[in-house]
């Protein structure tokens, strides 16, 4: 079961020769986003950017998907693009997020069958927080989830407790 030994029928057990580490990274390769994402937090692209601010504050995330009326994704909001926003002397209750938000398709985002590892690649070659997990419907992508560096974070600790799927 640690791998270290396998059992061919007949044959026996003999030692696959893995390390601990080689089996480690393919137990990483095999991770699927749908083990790990977690709840999305979108808002209505109509949304001003005060209460924008206020969601993100209340639900404690570093960035917002937005969507539109039928529910697809549109754009993304982050920490940076509403403290740009907040610089000056702009009226924020006033001032939609879909002026402010970077949009489709500049947006990064994943599904739920992709590998985990190449995931969290695409964060750090993006630089980014946070990326949607995504379902492909007819008109565009709904979001269906998200997944943040905290959730890779917990997957690490959870590999170190051993403590995954």
């Amino acid at each position: 079961m640690a791998g270290y030994l396998e059992a061919r029928p007949r044959v026996g057990y003999f030692y696959t020769g893995k390390t601990g580490t080689q089996l480690l990274a393919d137990k990483i390769k095999k991770m699927k986003v749908s083990d790990y994402q977690s709840i999305p937090v979108v808002i209505n692209e109509n949304v001003s950017v005060y209460d924008a601010i206020v969601t993100m504050f209340l639900e404690d995330v570093g960035t917002l998907f937005v969507v539109d009326d039928e529910s697809l994704l549109v754009g993304a909001l982050s920490r940076k693009d509403l403290l740009r926003a907040s610089i000056g002397k702009q009226e924020l209750t006033s001032i939609p997020v879909n002026i402010i938000m970077t949009r489709m398709p500049n947006i990064t985002f994943c599904e739920k069958d992709d590998l985990l590892i190449d995931v969290a690649q695409k964060l750090i070659e993006k630089q980014i927080d946070a990326m949607p997990v995504v379902k492909k419907v007819d008109k565009g992508y709904e979001v269906v989830g998200r997944i943040t560096k905290t959730n890779m974070t917990k997957v690490l600790v959870a590999l170190a407790n051993e403590d995954v799927l």
